[in-house]
């Protein structure tokens, strides 16, 4: 599953629609490939056919979503696959109906319009699964498929492919058991999804960033249209509202948004540059209320676990508070996703990634990119020994755009560039701790008006002293950051 630095938090609805994290690596296998031995216990073989639907053009596909009836042991559901910053999230909905149902539907909204969904293709699998045990612990699930292509009623393509899908495991059990496959036998995956390989459709992969000496239309095209993808991506999930990490990455495009258009405003038209920032600067400050909920609930529910039962009790009742509020939220978030200003957003966005309104300039993408690091490095040389907590906010905004102007002019700087992100991105991270320890101590001295008892008293205050030990502790470790990022950013312009 992706996770943000700052975690994430699981919020729970009634709804028909069930929803997990997906995260699983694909590997090649021979028809001869056998399984080694493996500590935890086989899985009964089994059958099952998915017929996957999709647009004529194959929209969803070229979106990394998959949407099909699935039929294993008598069960009928629908199964939505939906991107999760670099995973998927799997969406199940029980059902018999013939045609894929409105919940489903409705989440896909942004890539269907009006388009008519049809049966594409059905695969018929049979599995034969092991799942992995450390000790107790269920780490992952292996899957052994061999795939029968079905169109027309007839068998048009055979293969083999093996699935290692995470369970209560990390990154590294994963590594290691994908390391065990391959010296089974298993070699290296094509990385695209069964229904890819059906269809003989390549796999979806990122336009490449233009050439160093590319006009600057053409570097600001492409920027634009990566951050309109990944905002179209995680669209869905955000609607769903069951995992913190989809709303996160939807955010995380509108930022990166507002940042190159700041960036490129010299060489776009004002008046249409101005409007259109203020509308995606809308959409960020509409979501940003949600994420702010999202970092918290974690943040709460982590620390709560170092408490005894008794204040534990207290804090997850403020948890719960958290929550209802939302779950508030998230109405309104879908509310205004499904309105027409949102919708016309998105049509501007689509069309700015083609043709953006220029006008004549002699810039350059570095120069751009250097005007922002400029602003920067001016924040930084104002601060003061003990800088405020808004100072230090305003810096960490400026850091975030001069990365992604930075991103922006990667390919010209080159490798500088690619240590600058990086040290960029170290000074958000760490000025991003600060900036929730502050929203935190906020939320404390709520949870302190919601729970007024001696014992409740006692628990915000070691709580409003833990925030403060964080923000302490960033302006410990921020000097060197700075210090970092300014040196990367003379090397890369001189």
């Amino acid at each position: 599953m992706a996770q943000t630095s700052r975690a994430s938090a699981h919020r729970h609805r009634s709804s028909p629609i069930t929803a997990k994290p997906e995260r699983e690596l694909k590997l090649t296998v021979a028809p001869d490939f056998r399984l080694p031995r493996l500590p935890g216990v086989s899985l009964p073989r089994k059958l099952v056919i998915s017929t996957y639907y999709d647009t004529t053009a194959y929209d969803l596909a070229h979106a990394r979503i998959t949407l099909r009836h699935r039929i294993e042991r008598g069960k009928k559901a629908w199964q939505l696959k939906i991107p999760l910053g670099d995973d998927r999230q799997e969406i199940e909905v029980a059902g018999t109906q013939a045609n894929p149902p409105d919940s489903l539907r409705q989440l896909l909204m942004l890539h269907l319009d009006h388009r008519k969904l049809v049966p594409v293709v059905t695969l018929r699998v049979w599995r034969r699964g092991f799942l992995v045990h450390h000790g107790r612990v269920p780490v992952a699930e292996i899957a052994l498929d061999t795939v029968s292509v079905l169109k027309n009623g007839r068998i048009i393509q055979r293969f083999r492919e093996l699935e290692i899908e995470q369970r209560q495991g990390d990154e590294a059990s994963l590594r290691s058991l994908e390391r065990q496959m391959r010296e089974a036998g298993a070699s290296d995956h094509d990385g695209r999804p069964k229904l890819f390989r059906a269809l003989s459709l390549p796999a979806p992969t990122p336009a490449a960033q233009p050439e160093p000496k590319a006009p600057i239309v053409d570097h600001l095209k492409w920027a634009l249209a990566q951050h309109v993808g990944w905002l179209l991506a995680h669209d869905p999930g955000t609607r769903l509202g069951t995992e913190p990490e989809s709303l996160h990455q939807l955010r995380v495009a509108t930022r990166r948004l507002r940042a190159v258009l700041r960036a490129a405003r010299p060489i776009l038209l004002p008046t249409w540059v101005t409007t259109l920032e203020q509308e995606v600067t809308w959409l960020s400050e509409l979501l940003g209320p949600a994420r702010d909920l999202d970092v918290q609930i974690a943040h709460f529910t982590e620390e709560s676990a170092a408490l005894d039962a008794r204040d534990r009790k207290l804090l997850t009742q403020f948890i719960s508070h958290l929550r209802t509020q939302r779950e508030a939220v998230q109405q309104m978030v879908v509310s205004e996703l499904t309105g027409v200003r949102y919708l016309e957003l998105i049509r501007r966005l689509q069309q700015a990634a083609q043709a953006p309104s220029i006008v004549e300039s002699p810039l350059t993408v570095r120069q751009l990119a250097k005007r922002e690091f400029k602003k920067l490095r001016k924040a930084i040389s104002r601060l003061a020994p003990s800088p405020s907590d808004t100072a230090l906010h305003k810096v960490r905004i400026k850091a975030k755009r001069a990365r992604y102007a930075v991103d922006l002019a990667r390919n010209s700087l080159g490798k500088p560039a690619v240590r600058l992100i990086k040290s960029a991105r170290a000074v958000q991270d760490l000025l991003g701790i600060h900036q929730d320890a502050i929203q935190a101590e906020r939320h404390v001295r709520q949870f302190l008006k919601y729970s007024t008892s001696v014992r409740a008293g006692f628990v915000a205050g070691r709580m409003v002293e833990r925030q403060r030990q964080r923000c302490r502790n960033v302006h410990k470790e921020i000097k060197p950051l700075f210090k970092s990022l300014l040196k990367r950013g003379k090397k890369a312009w001189g």
